[in-house]
């Protein structure tokens, strides 16, 4: 008797949990259609704006950087919970990526091949739903915008452990390309090849960032590795793929995916918190976003102070400089021009003025853009 009323009481609370489970999927279920009903209105209104764009007999940007970072923003504002910020946010990158495509597909060079770090950059900014190309070199990126193969290029600009990347510096001096934008990337670096042997491995090849970014690892690891230098990471993982057992490449994870390489090591970047910023290059100017940079190329005349004097209108105008980097300005030995980020739009009046008495310091005064900060 006690044994079915045990049995009849563990199927009755069986049931109840069955039921309630069946109608919190239900209400699942038509919440998700209303989010698909909402998207595919949200992609009609996104068609719409493109005819009338495209009414206007202009040449016409579809993509605008500075307001996808202030509806990014305000959907972090907004959230609730309980998904986090970040996550919201990457949720809705994607959203715009994919109801701009409906609009205009947009073409975006990066430093390749598949698998780079760079890619996932690009990935991270524009979303997924853009047509990406692949580029063997940071200058055919800035090449590949230049000659409109592609409406956007992404390329590495500075690392949080090693710098500056001084090839994407040096491009800037002699190209038209403006900055639209930057995205800040995590990077964890692979050991990546044929086998799972450490002790197997006398050559590693990466781009020349990489390999500093590991260098007390291989020191420690791969003392007599013979260390080769190359213009992506991915390009180092697809021509190990091609060689022999004794040969290594640092890549990212899906890099061993792509090219079928195993997992030598995970993680073997020497800083914990290594990070990677990139820049966004095109032809547009972009409009104010509330939170923006600009960054500056600008030189000074060989005398005494010249430096001082030429950033004296930053300080006295209140204007942050984030950073200021010097490169050979190829046109005279010992003649440098210098790179400056400062807190704020072009277009802002405290900003302008500032810029202003800073062109007449200078010999060399270029806004190389003014874009919005990275959101996610």
């Amino acid at each position: 008797m006690h044994l079915w009323l045990s049995l009849n009481v563990s199927t009755v609370e069986h049931m109840s949990e069955q039921k309630a489970l069946q109608h919190i999927r239900q209400q699942i279920d038509e919440i998700d259609q209303q989010i698909q009903q909402l998207l595919n209105q949200r992609a009609e209104f996104a068609q719409k704006v493109a005819e009338v764009k495209i009414a206007s007999g202009e040449q016409v940007d579809f993509y605008r950087p500075e307001r996808e970072a202030m509806i990014l923003r305000k959907v972090m504002e907004r959230n609730t919970g309980p998904l986090p910020d970040a996550e919201v946010g990457r949720i809705f990158r994607e959203i715009m990526s994919a109801c701009l495509a409906a609009e205009k597909p947009l073409q975006v060079a990066y430093l390749g091949p598949e698998g780079s770090f760079t890619q996932a950059a690009a990935l991270k900014h524009f979303g997924g739903s853009v047509q990406l190309q692949p580029v063997s070199t940071i200058a055919n990126v800035f090449r590949a915008v230049e000659t409109e193969y592609a409406r956007y290029g992404v390329v590495p600009v500075e690392n949080s452990s090693e710098g500056m990347v001084s090839h994407t510096l040096d491009r800037f001096i002699s190209s038209p390309l403006k900055i639209n934008g930057e995205v800040t990337l995590r990077i964890h670096h692979y050991l990546l090849g044929k086998t799972s042997q450490l002790n197997q491995i006398k050559t590693v090849y990466a781009h020349p960032q990489a390999l500093a970014q590991c260098r007390q690892w291989l020191g420690d690891q791969l003392p007599h590795a013979e260390l080769v230098a190359l213009d992506s990471n991915s390009e180092a993982a697809r021509r190990v793929a091609e060689m022999g057992d004794d040969v290594a490449a640092i890549a990212a994870s899906t890099a061993a995916d792509i090219y079928g390489l195993e997992v030598i090591a995970s993680n073997i970047e020497d800083e914990a918190g290594n990070t990677t910023r990139f820049l966004v290059i095109g032809t547009q100017d972009v409009g104010p976003s509330g939170e923006d940079k600009t960054a500056l190329l600008v030189s000074t005349q060989n005398k005494p102070g010249a430096l001082q004097s030429l950033l004296k209108p930053l300080a006295d105008s209140g204007i942050s400089m984030s950073r200021i980097e010097s490169r050979p300005s190829r046109k005279g030995m010992w003649e440098y021009v210098f790179f400056i980020d400062i807190d704020g739009h072009s277009q802002s009046p405290a900003v302008a003025e500032a810029l202003a008495k800073l062109q007449n310091e200078a010999s060399v005064f270029r806004v190389l853009g003014s874009y919005p900060k990275a959101v996610l």
